[in-house]
């Protein structure tokens, strides 16, 4: 109960400040290290993931352009179809 307490306030903080770095919100809460709280690994996992992401969108273009179509990219990247043709689509209306 007490790590579920100071993970929100540890979240309280970090949303009612964002102005105040990671080294002083450390520092204000007593914490040693601010990346091992769960805030920190889950915003950090949500961040990785968006970045991949990202990079899946960007491979998937780039095959494109290079005149690949949406059947072949998702054969090469082993994605769904629908996958690959979604994110052509979003792309196209862009």
């Amino acid at each position: 109960i007490q790590r579920d307490i100071i993970d929100i306030i540890e979240t309280i903080v970090i949303y009612k400040l964002p102005q105040i770095s990671r080294e002083e919100i450390a520092q204000m809460l007593g914490l040693t290290d601010l990346k091992q709280t769960r805030f920190y690994q889950e915003a950090f996992a949500d961040g990785r993931q968006e970045g991949l992401q990202q990079e899946r969108i960007n491979i998937v273009v780039r095959l494109a352009n290079l005149g690949n179509s949406a059947i072949r990219i998702a054969e090469m990247l082993g994605l769904p179809l629908e996958e690959i043709q979604q994110i052509l689509s979003s792309r196209a209306d862009n």
